[in-house]
Order: C-alpha cells, then sequence, then structure tokens
C-alpha cells in the first residue's frame, strides 16, 4: 500500500506502484483539471506540486509519492499564491483554448511561492516545457507579474469588452 495526500486528503492505494499519477488523478479520484498532453513530460499540461514542487503528472509513478503531498488545479486557488495567479490569469485575459492552463497555473505558483518578483529570466525558466498552443506566452508572463505585484493589470478582470456597433445604414431586404 502506497500512503500519500492529495489536496489536503489522505490516500492509500494499492493501484500498481508504475501507475502514473494522472491517471490515478483522474480515474481514481475523478480530479480531470490536471490534462493530458503527451504522456512524456513534454508539454506541461500534467503539471502539478508534488511536496510544493512542479512535477509532470504523467510520469511521475505512484510509487515515488509515499509520504508526499500533492497539489492540483483543483486546489491550489485555496492558497494565497495559487488565487493571486488565478485572478492575474483572468485580468490579463491568458486563456485561448484553455487545455494548457491547469499546468500553467501550477507551473507559475510554484514559481511565485519561491521567488516572490521574478525577472523574465526566471519566469522563463520556471515556464520552460510548459507549451501553450494558442501562443499566450506574452499573457502568461504579464500574468505572473501582475501576480507577483510587479506588473501592472491590463484588464481589469470582469470587465466586459466592447461591443462593436454596425457602421452605416442596414442592408435593406431583397425583394422575393
Amino acid at each position: 500500500m502506497i500512503r500519500f495526500t492529495v489536496n489536503g486528503e489522505r490516500f492509500e492505494t494499492d493501484v500498481a506502484p508504475d501507475t502514473p499519477l494522472l491517471w490515478f488523478l483522474r480515474d481514481n479520484l475523478e480530479l480531470t483539471g490536471t490534462k493530458f498532453g503527451c504522456g512524456m513530460a513534454l508539454c506541461g499540461a500534467c503539471t502539478v506540486h508534488v511536496n510544493g514542487d512542479p512535477a509532470r503528472a504523467c510520469v511521475t509513478p505512484i510509487s515515488s509519492l509515499a509520504g508526499k503531498k500533492v497539489t492540483t488545479i483543483e486546489e491550489i486557488g485555496k492558497t494565497p499564491v495559487g488565487r493571486k495567479v488565478q485572478a492575474a490569469w483572468l485580468s490579463e485575459d491568458v486563456v485561448q483554448c484553455g487545455y494548457c492552463q491547469s499546468g500553467q497555473i501550477m507551473a507559475a505558483t510554484a514559481l511565485l511561492n519561491k521567488v516572490k518578483s521574478p525577472s523574465d529570466a526566471q519566469i522563463d525558466a520556471a515556464m520552460s516545457g510548459n507549451i501553450c498552443r494558442c501562443g499566450t506566452y506574452n499573457r502568461i508572463r504579464s500574468a505572473i507579474k501582475v501576480a507577483s505585484g510587479t506588473g501592472v493589470a491590463s484588464v481589469t478582470a470582469g470587465a466586459k469588452p466592447a461591443v462593436a456597433k454596425p457602421a452605416g445604414k442596414p442592408l435593406a431586404k431583397a425583394k422575393a
């Protein structure tokens, strides 16, 4: 039996020791916020925290977690830094498709837990390997700076986008 903690709750499991944490989270605990991206720890979509450090759940075997604490995207918003990161993600309008965002948020939160005011180089190092296929990297960097208190929010959280108004006269109906 392997004993470890997920989001503050203790678990004991007898799943195969080589079972990736990702599948235990998704299949056994029904925590589906952690995404499957590549299965080879190359994209970062499955990033979680193990004892506060970012880890790729797709390649982390359950056997390596004995006595450790796992935090997932479902729990990170309950922490002070996680709340700041999630609020900054909204204020900077980071998300497009959203698939990579749980991993991005987990990596950013791990960075800000260790480095309160990261430099661009530190942000690059911490976020490398977290792929965003929509290319929102500039907004991700901006959100990390906003969450750290070193950046200025470019969009007000919850603001409604401007509505485009039609120009000119409406088209006349065609005669049948």
